[in-house]
């Protein structure tokens, strides 16, 4: 008997870890849907007509999704590691859009604040 609780047990401990997995994917996923909509929000600068509002409905719908899988992530992850680095997905994802797609400056020092924001969001996944 004693083993079958062992047993039950380890299953449980096993399930547990496979949703907290899980939920750090969802959670990675957001913050990208997070940098997703802030990209939307830069390519609708300066324009109008059907081009802004489709940009604009790419940012309702970025912004939906990531707030859903959000809410979803801190189901079972505490919010207060939970919401720094879905912002910080979000920030660095957004940096490197703007850089690689909206011409914004390259600089030494934005590059090492980008991995000091990396480095911070590794630190607190790991406490």
């Amino acid at each position: 008997m004693e083993r079958l609780l062992v047993c039950g047990h380890a299953a449980s401990l096993l399930f547990y870890l496979a949703v907290a997995s899980m939920n750090w994917i969802i959670l990675i996923v957001a913050g990208l849907f997070e940098a997703g909509f802030a990209f939307c929000l830069g390519k609708m600068k300066g324009l109008s007509g059907w081009e802004y509002y489709a940009w604009g409905a790419g940012f309702l719908l970025c912004l939906a999704v990531s707030m859903f899988l959000l809410a979803k992530a801190v189901q079972t992850l505490p919010v207060g590691t939970a919401y720094p680095v879905w912002t910080g997905i979000g920030a660095v994802g957004t940096v490197l859009l703007g850089i690689f797609f909206l011409n914004e400056p390259v600089s030494f020092a934005r590059l090492f604040f980008i991995a000091t924001l990396i480095a911070s969001v590794i630190g607190l996944k790991m406490v």
